[in-house]
């Protein structure tokens, strides 16, 4: 009697749908450690190819569970991740492919609330009000979905479309900071300064704005975050033709131990490599 009320217990762990979904399951657990592994790397190559074989990885895994928040997250944040740290710099283009698709993998999860579905893409005030539904739990995918979107703008300032989205990537990074502004070493302030800094007045910038988001976010990190320092440099201290603070930023970042923070070695890394290149570029920057 015992054995037979087994069988039917068997038979759905043995369907192609039960097994499928402990498969994606531990799978998805598997890239989780993976991902956490590569942002300890300080090998810069070793990292790219990493994150590339990842990526695609997620990517196949959401197309057997295509509304699973947590891989729709860090395939936004991987997305997102790779366009910064091995794209931006070389290859604009590539970069902005990347942005994109790491903002949308972030508005899938956001817009898995119907109220939001429906006001997205639609004007501000409609935004803004079904972004005041979410709570302090939807803030990783809110940031990462306006970190994205706002890196894409930001390779995209001569585009009138791109720059008619700014006050959504700020509505969305407002949410974050009033919710939980010490999030990802404060990066929403980060983020929030880069978009301030790297535009003309004209165009929306605030320079003083800007040096305020900075400093609060190297304040949250305590000096560890070294992007802070990079886009600080890149975007404020250019704009406001400040080469002496450029120049101070940037040596910060080249005189940090990779240690300083070893749960992000490779975003440090990263932001190294980056200084090294604007500090080559002073003279063009600088007038």
């Amino acid at each position: 009697m015992r054995h037979s009320l087994l069988i039917p217990i068997v038979a759905v762990l043995l369907s192609s749908g039960c097994i499928q979904s402990i498969a994606l399951r531990s799978t998805g657990t598997i890239v989780d450690y993976g991902l956490e592994a590569i942002s300890e790397e300080s090998d810069l190559q070793l990292a790219e190819q990493s994150i590339a074989s990842d990526l695609k990885l997620l990517d196949g895994l959401l197309r057997g569970e295509p509304e699973n928040k947590h891989l729709l997250l860090m395939a936004a944040r991987g997305y997102g991740s790779y366009a910064l740290g091995f794209a931006e710099d070389d290859s604009p283009e590539r970069a902005r492919m990347f942005y994109l698709r790491a903002r949308d993998y972030g508005l899938r999860v956001l817009t898995q609330r119907e109220s939001f579905e429906k006001a997205w893409d639609k004007d501000l005030e409609a935004f803004q009000r079904a972004l005041a539904e979410f709570s302090r739990e939807d803030v990783p995918a809110v940031f990462w979905t306006a970190n994205a979107w706002g890196n894409y703008i930001r390779l995209n300032l001569t585009d009138p479309g791109a720059i008619a989205d700014i006050p959504k990537v700020e509505s969305l990074l407002e949410f974050v900071l009033e919710k939980d502004e010490t999030y990802f070493y404060g990066s929403a302030h980060l983020d929030m300064g880069t978009l301030f800094g790297s535009r003309p007045k004209i165009l929306g910038g605030d320079p003083e704005g800007a040096r305020k988001h900075f400093e609060r976010c190297l304040e949250i990190s305590k000096g560890r975050f070294l992007m802070a320092n990079v886009y600080y440099a890149m975007t404020y201290a250019v704009q406001t033709q400040n080469k002496e603070l450029f120049s101070t930023l940037l040596r910060e970042v080249n005189e940090a131990s990779l240690d300083i923070l070893p749960e992000q070695r490779l975003a440090n890394a990263i932001a190294k490599k980056k200084a090294e290149k604007l500090l080559t570029r002073i003279s063009d920057l600088f007038e």
